[in-house]
């Protein structure tokens, strides 16, 4: 699964997580600049953007919503701190938390694949409005494995899952990243939320919601939302 415009709305990621972690930049760099795991961040933004100062690059790089692994890494420390003391809460759309305990309890191996860095994606489901999620996934995959619109990527996801591509489904709300999945040998589903604007692409099977794909594609059903 993708998070945002999949199990998360894209709001809380535009409007509640990048701004948290643009207005905390330069204090959480100035307070935890020499921990060696923030210092190997800066040494690939440095790598990456010779020439300019690691926070006037990853400035750049937060303004344009690039997809860069070490932003991802960083923004995930920040957010860290915020789950811990409470000030964020993950998002998840209320079809979703009955859903992911209905297909883990019947027997379906569930795994994130986001550009947001693993801790990130397990801070969010740890720190969910529906309590902790995570023993419910067994995989977490971030731009490290490769970018999201390759299907590489997907197949090395297949082979880390030790699964066949062909029994993975693949749930995102963007379709040329399902195109990537199913060149891969995934099967795919788009998730077409109305809440987000998605537009349907009309090249892959789609549902508005998780009780949706259940249907579609023979899995548990979750109890219903209250």
């Amino acid at each position: 699964m993708d998070i945002e415009g999949t199990t998360t709305s894209i709001a809380f990621v535009k409007d509640r997580l990048f701004p948290f972690a643009e207005t905390a930049l330069e204090g959480f760099l100035a307070a935890h600049g020499e921990r060696p795991e923030v210092q190997a961040i800066l040494a690939e933004v440095r790598a990456l953007a010779p020439g300019q100062q690691p926070a006037e690059a990853l400035r750049a790089w937060m303004a344009a919503d690039a997809k860069v692994t070490p932003l991802k890494a960083l923004q995930g420390l920040i957010w860290h701190q915020g789950y811990a003391d409470g000030r964020l809460q993950g998002h998840l759309w209320p079809d979703v938390a009955a859903c992911l305990r209905a297909w883990a309890a019947g027997g379906v191996r569930l795994a994130i694949y986001s550009s947001g860095s693993v801790a990130a994606q397990r801070d969010l489901f740890g720190h969910s409005e529906a309590g902790d999620l995570t023993p419910l996934l067994s995989g977490f995959f971030d731009t490290r494995i490769g970018a999201k619109r390759e299907a590489a990527s997907y197949a090395a996801i297949a082979a880390e899952l030790r699964t066949a591509p062909a029994e993975m489904l693949f749930l995102s709300d963007v379709a040329e990243e399902l195109d990537a999945a199913r060149a891969a040998g995934l099967q795919t589903c788009q998730l077409v939320r109305a809440a987000d604007g998605t537009q349907p692409a009309g090249r892959h099977p789609e549902a508005v919601d998780f009780p949706e794909v259940a249907r579609r594609f023979g899995l548990p059903a979750g109890s219903p939302p209250r």
